[in-house]
């Protein structure tokens, strides 16, 4: 059996290699796709085939995906958390030694002066007193949002002798194992602001962290405090943030979405979305999304789901396997099973997973699936889609 992929955008190579040819065809004009590869493309107006089983994005958000939309039909949606990690945590340090070191402010100052010789060299020493900044060691670098990101960022300050705290109240233990020791807990997002020189946003945006920095947390950070934001536009509330940059009350916001009121301000050092744009980062984020949308296609394995369950479930030799999404209610896996009965068929394996409001289960049983068998179970009231893996 071969499946069909299609891309949205352009995606890396190195990711595509992973699809292996005699069974994958890879395109952007490919009809009745098995599943889509998407990057930055808006795709809340697209009118997504019924054949999709799954939609895979190389990147970490999903902002421009319609989760809830494809949720309710039985497809994941699978993403690249911590592929890029490391270039967006290289550009946040830019960041922080731009803004300590006012460095745009005095890159753009020499580009504008005249003359050559002791003339120039003489405006220089002139002007230099301006940008006078300071060093990082022993100041305080507050990190809101402990995942893949959150992590190296707060370790990387560490290592350059910053006094870094943290808040996560979500944090998972495996980043817990592996964050620094020296990394501080906050106790919680009022404390960190009150206590940070800069502060950098790592969280994702949904409702509760939409517009998280207003002008009650802004006027809780230390006057002349630096803000990061290489997360999302809206988590930072845009007429706030003016607010407060206006009066001197923060002395730099440095973010990744240039915005008409941003993108002029003295105080701004706003950057053309630039935080997963490395080679490496699209490289890494295309393999990992390629490996886990195989996975899933071929043994309907869940790995990095935004809105299904963790689920992955051994091959046994000689089974064969069907996949289920079904709504999260009572005696599902019930009416799933005694289907199976009547069909005679014995179960070898079998997982159930749920997340929220889906629910998905893994069987593995002897022998084949009989013809018939699969459209039988996706009759079952609250199965929203099942298939022989």
């Amino acid at each position: 059996m071969g499946f069909r992929i299609l891309t949205l955008n352009q995606i890396s190579r190195k990711g595509l290699d992973r699809l292996p040819r005699d069974r994958y065809v890879v395109g952007p004009a490919i009809s009745d796709p098995d599943a889509i590869l998407v990057r930055s493309a808006d795709m809340h107006a697209v009118d997504i085939p019924s054949s999709v089983r799954a939609v895979g994005r190389a990147g970490a958000g999903t902002n421009n995906i319609p989760v809830a939309r494809l949720s309710q039909r039985g497809v994941p949606v699978f993403t690249a958390p911590g592929a890029n990690a490391n270039a967006v945590k290289e550009l946040v340090l830019a960041g922080l030694f731009l803004a300590a070191r006012h460095i745009c402010e005095a890159w753009y100052f020499v580009r504008g002066l005249e003359g050559d010789g002791e003339a120039l060299e003489a405006a220089v020493e002139q002007g230099k007193k301006r940008f006078v900044g300071h060093e990082l060691p022993g100041r305080t670098l507050g990190v809101i949002g402990l995942g893949a990101i959150g992590v190296e960022v707060a370790n990387a300050a560490h290592l350059l002798g910053m006094h870094v705290l943290g808040y996560d109240p979500q944090i998972t233990v495996q980043r817990a194992w592996q964050l620094s020791s020296g990394v501080e807990q906050a106790a919680s997002l009022e404390d960190l602001c009150a206590r940070s020189d800069f502060v950098t946003l790592h969280v994702p945006m949904t409702d509760a962290t939409r517009g998280m920095i207003n002008a009650r947390r802004i006027g809780l950070m230390r006057k002349g405090a630096t803000l990061l934001n290489f997360a999302r536009a809206a988590i930072v509330d845009e007429a706030d943030m003016i607010a407060a940059l206006d009066s001197g009350r923060l002395a730099a916001y440095v973010c990744d979405f240039p915005t008409p009121r941003f993108k002029d301000h003295a105080r701004v050092i706003a950057l053309p979305h630039l935080g997963a744009s490395t080679s490496e980062a699209e490289e890494n984020c295309a393999v990992m999304v390629a490996d886990t949308l195989r996975d899933f296609l071929e043994n309907g394995n869940i790995r990095h789901s935004v809105n299904f369950p963790e689920a992955s479930l051994p091959r046994i030799p000689a089974t064969a396997r069907i996949a289920i999404v079904n709504s999260n209610v009572p005696n599902m896996v019930g009416q799933i099973s005694t289907s199976l009965a009547q069909a005679g068929l014995n179960i070898a394996d079998l997982l159930n997973k749920s997340k929220g409001e889906i629910a998905y289960t893994l069987i593995d049983i002897d022998g084949q699936v009989p013809a018939g068998l699969v459209g039988r179970i996706g009759l079952i009231a609250g199965v929203l889609s099942a298939r022989a893996v």
